[in-house]
């Protein structure tokens, strides 16, 4: 997607080889054109799927996520990342480690909000090692739904998450792929 890869070269800043800040556009302040272009790139792609719902991963996958579910009419699902007192009742969790944060968290989600045999698409920032949307993967197959697809905002496919996902055969579009990245520079699988 020519916008979102302009936005990551002029906006978003390569630490190292392994962490993108794209805390300008897309985590920590939103630019809410783009995140709707980004929502009707996912939606146009994965609407011949018949999806049911949208589900995300608090909080970097929301914006991305909720302009996908609008274009497409469809419900928004954030799974959790931290319990509170108020999320009781039905609910599936799995155990997931965070690439950036080298932390390992439960991902939650009501069962409410995740009915039986829905088509599910999974919307995240980005894809690493793949821990975040193997973790959604676990929770909808619990769910005893099927995940449709999965729609990645910016991928370091240098990492090994696309190649895992790859072998399971579900559906991943990645709006932007990048294959190097570092303070000298980025640059995208074409």
């Amino acid at each position: 997607m020519k916008e979102l890869k302009e936005a990551i070269l002029t906006r978003g800043k390569a630490v190292n080889q392994d962490v993108l800040l794209v805390d300008s556009f897309l985590n920590h302040q939103v630019d809410p054109t783009l995140m709707h272009d980004i929502g009707e790139s996912f939606a146009a792609h994965f609407k011949p799927l018949g999806i049911d719902r949208v589900l995300t991963i608090e909080s970097s996958g929301i914006a991305p996520a909720a302009f996908t579910a609008y274009t497409l009419g469809v419900p928004l699902v954030i799974m959790k990342k931290q319990m509170s007192r108020i999320m009781t009742g039905d609910l599936l969790q799995t155990t997931v480690r965070s690439f950036t944060k080298g932390t390992e968290y439960q991902l939650t989600v009501k069962r409410d909000f995740l009915p039986e045999k829905e088509q599910i698409l999974f919307i995240d920032d980005f894809l690493a090692s793949g821990e975040a949307a193997f973790g959604a993967i676990k929770l909808v197959e619990e769910a005893h739904s099927t995940l449709a697809g999965i729609g990645i905002v910016i991928e370091k496919s240098f990492q090994s998450g696309r190649k895992r996902l790859d072998d399971l055969h579900i559906p991943v579009l990645s709006l932007a792929r990048i294959i190097s990245m570092g303070p000298e520079g980025i640059e995208f699988l074409e």
